[in-house]
């Protein structure tokens, strides 16, 4: 028998990156996007942190659903600017999802900022909540260094001005294979699969 399992998002660009992750892992589970549902509303993301926005969307995704329910919230944290963006990252410009105008701000911000004090990290935090009450979070970092100019057309978001420790090129200039391999929300959903196998009865 399948499990469907919702991957709470509307970003298709994740769904498709979660998708493979997961897919590739765990055998008869079947995995949906927000698309596959019927539409709820979707509250706000108020959590002061990475953990507890990924929480509020994955409660709230088995709370209208009533399926098992993976959320992640991730986002860039910079050194130089006391780990912002962070949770505000895909609103940091002040329009949601506007990635080109929340790039340039960063950019704008940092812009003095000499080469060797520009580092940052990816960090993703991904929750896993069930009908049951049950509730796992599992958050990883991707070490990296911001660039001064955008290289690369892979990848969404903060991407094309990461570059991560020990590489040359930015996450944008990677294969999805490769940054799946290495990013802060491959490393987080990996991990959660021998929890996903555990807790939905499935084997990894």
């Amino acid at each position: 028998m399948t499990t469907r399992l919702l991957l709470a998002t509307r970003n298709a660009g994740k769904l498709a990156e979660l998708q493979r992750l997961l897919e590739d892992a765990l055998t008869g589970v079947e995995v949906i996007g927000l698309r596959d549902v019927p539409e709820y509303p979707e509250a706000p993301e108020t959590g002061a942190t990475f953990e507890e926005n990924a929480l509020l969307k994955a409660r709230e995704a088995v709370r209208y659903t009533g399926l098992p329910a993976v959320a992640d919230d991730s986002g860039l944290a910079v050194d130089a600017l006391n780990g912002m963006p962070g949770v505000l990252s895909a609103r940091w410009s002040g329009r949601h999802g506007d990635d080109d105008a929340n790039t340039a701000l960063l950019l704008g911000q940092v812009g003095d900022v000499p080469d060797e004090r520009r580092g940052a990290a990816f960090v993703c935090a991904a929750a896993l909540v069930t009908p049951d009450g049950t509730e796992r979070v599992i958050e990883r970092q991707w070490r990296g260094r911001l660039v001064r100019e955008k290289r690369g057309s892979n990848g969404f978001g903060y991407d094309p001005v990461f570059v991560p420790e020990g590489l040359d090129v930015t996450s944008a200039e990677l294969s999805p294979a490769e940054k799946d391999a290495r990013s802060h929300r491959g490393q987080a959903f990996a991990a959660l699969v021998p929890v996903l196998a555990e807790v939905l009865g499935t084997r990894p």
